[in-house]
């Protein structure tokens, strides 16, 4: 159990990381004692390797209503609000408990329900995989308070959305539906239980080669930036690392063997 319980808990099952945020009161709003919280359990989760996948998900009503406006608005009118400084390599603080999920070495599932508004839904889009529950009310909310996506947001929405949609919910602060954010692109399935079904999907995934695994969501991020020419020869690098080693041989020999496989834990 993480250090940080009274506001993120972070448990072990089977290699699978079970990250929940604990503030239900609040529907898991971020200030900044969360901020601290989610940003130490991403640091345990990357010194674990024992974690294979993560799931994220949220206590009470709500996966993440967005930013507590409350104490955000007392933070700046205190004059804590400069985020132009780098804090962690190229993001802020508060762009880091969205990034650090997106180049984690491990795939991140995000279970979605209730709200996911805001820094919420930022933080969703910094998941490798979204479950989302049908009914789960979603916002590209900062508009609102005259404000910009800032939490990697403008990073990570073009990736599995149309530039137009991102424009005019941006542009709206507008409400949508889990139902929506499937056609739109946000969420990958949606489910009535999302937590269980994350938790299955982890299973699956923990139960695959860890290297290959951690090595191929690097590839994949990676691929975005790369031209085509750096792209292929990115594959074709990595390829020759995985072939012959111990858990790429494992691989075959459990499939042949009809068992469950024997791995190493993994983190370059």
């Amino acid at each position: 159990m993480s250090e940080n319980q009274e506001r993120v808990t972070l448990t072990v099952d089977n290699h699978v990381g079970i990250v929940k945020f604990n503030r239900p009161d609040k529907m898991n709003a971020l200030d900044s004692e969360q901020l601290k919280a989610i940003i130490q359990v991403g640091k345990e989760i990357e010194s674990n390797p024992e974690i294979r996948v993560v799931v994220l998900a949220g206590e009470g009503r709500a996966f993440c209503a967005g930013i507590d406006v409350q104490a955000a608005f007392a933070s700046a009118s205190n004059g804590v609000n400069a985020l132009t400084p780098r804090t962690h390599g190229i993001a802020n603080d508060w762009q880091q408990i969205v990034w650090q999920w997106h180049v984690m070495q491990v795939p991140v599932i995000a279970a979605v329900h209730g709200y996911a508004y805001g820094g919420g839904l930022q933080i969703m889009m910094g998941a490798d995989i979204r479950i989302v529950a049908p009914d789960t009310k979603l916002s590209i909310m900062e508009m609102k308070w005259g404000l910009i996506p800032d939490m990697a947001g403008t990073q990570l929405f073009l990736r599995t959305v149309r530039e137009d949609v991102i424009k005019m919910l941006t542009f709206t602060n507008r409400t949508f539906s889990g139902e929506e954010a499937l056609q739109y692109g946000f969420a990958t399935q949606l489910s009535e239980t999302p937590f269980d079904d994350a938790m299955v999907l982890a299973r699956e995934i923990a139960s695959k080669s860890p290297s290959a695994i951690v090595m191929a969501k690097r590839v994949l991020n990676e691929a975005t930036y790369l031209s085509a020419e750096d792209g292929l020869l990115a594959e074709s690098v990595v390829q020759d690392q995985i072939v012959g080693s111990k858990n790429q041989l494992e691989s075959v020999f459990s499939q042949m063997q009809k068992r469950e496989g024997q791995f190493e834990n993994y983190r370059e």
